[in-house]
C-alpha cells in the first residue's frame, strides 16, 4: 500500500522545480511517484511486465506533457494517476478485453501454517468478488483501499465529482457486502 502522501507544500515545490526543467526534480518525481503507480498498474492488470510498460508510458507522457507546457497544475499525484488511468484505458481498448484481476487459485503448501492458508483464501475471494464489480467500481475500489487514496484524490485523478466518487464507492461496498452474505449463508 501506499505511503502517505507528501505534504501539498512538498507537492507544490516539486511541481515548480519540475516546471524548471530541473534534472533532480524529474529524478524525485519518478522516484517518489513510480512505485505508487506501478502498484496501481499491476493490481488493475495482474501482469508485472504489462505494468512496468505502462508505468513507463506514464512517465514518457508527463514528460511530453512538460515539453508541451501541458504539466499539472496543482497535485502532480492526481495528475500521474489520470495519466496512469487513461494508459489503462487505452490498453483495454487496444486489446479489445475486459479488465480482469488474476486469480491466485494455487493451493496452499502442506507445511503452511493455517493462518496462511486462511489469508490466501481471503485474498482469492477478494480478488474473484473485485471481478463482479463494474469496471469504474473496480477502479475506485482499488485507488482507494489498494492505493489508499483519498475521495477527492480520485475525483481529481479520475475527472469526476467527490459526490460521484463517494457513491460508486457505496454501491461498490454494498455489493461486496451482499456477497460476502451469500458467500456465508
Amino acid at each position: 500500500m501506499q505511503t502517505q502522501a507528501q505534504p501539498l507544500s512538498a507537492d507544490a515545490d516539486l511541481l515548480t522545480r519540475v516546471r524548471a526543467r530541473e534534472p533532480a526534480a524529474l529524478a524525485e518525481l519518478y522516484d517518489r511517484f513510480a512505485p505508487a503507480i506501478h502498484a496501481y498498474l499491476y493490481r488493475r492488470l495482474g501482469e508485472r511486465p504489462l505494468a512496468e510498460d505502462l508505468t513507463a508510458d506514464v512517465f514518457v507522457a508527463a514528460l511530453g506533457a512538460l515539453a508541451q507546457g501541458r504539466f499539472a497544475s496543482v497535485s502532480v499525484q492526481a495528475w500521474l494517476y489520470r495519466l496512469a488511468h487513461n494508459r489503462l484505458v487505452d490498453h483495454y481498448r487496444r486489446t479489445q478485453r475486459a479488465p480482469l484481476l488474476p486469480l491466485d487459485e494455487s493451493a496452499p503448501a502442506p507445511d503452511d501454517v493455517p493462518e496462511t492458508a486462511r489469508r490466501r483464501e481471503q485474498q482469492a475471494w477478494v480478488r474473484a468478488a473485485l471481478q463482479t464489480l463494474t469496471t469504474e467500481q473496480q477502479e475506485i475500489i482499488t485507488l482507494r483501499f489498494g492505493e489508499g487514496l483519498t475521495a477527492p484524490a480520485i475525483a481529481a485523478a479520475l475527472g469526476k465529482t467527490e459526490h460521484a466518487i463517494r457513491a460508486l464507492q457505496h454501491r461498490a461496498l454494498a455489493a461486496l457486502r451482499r456477497l460476502s452474505r451469500e458467500d456465508h449463508a
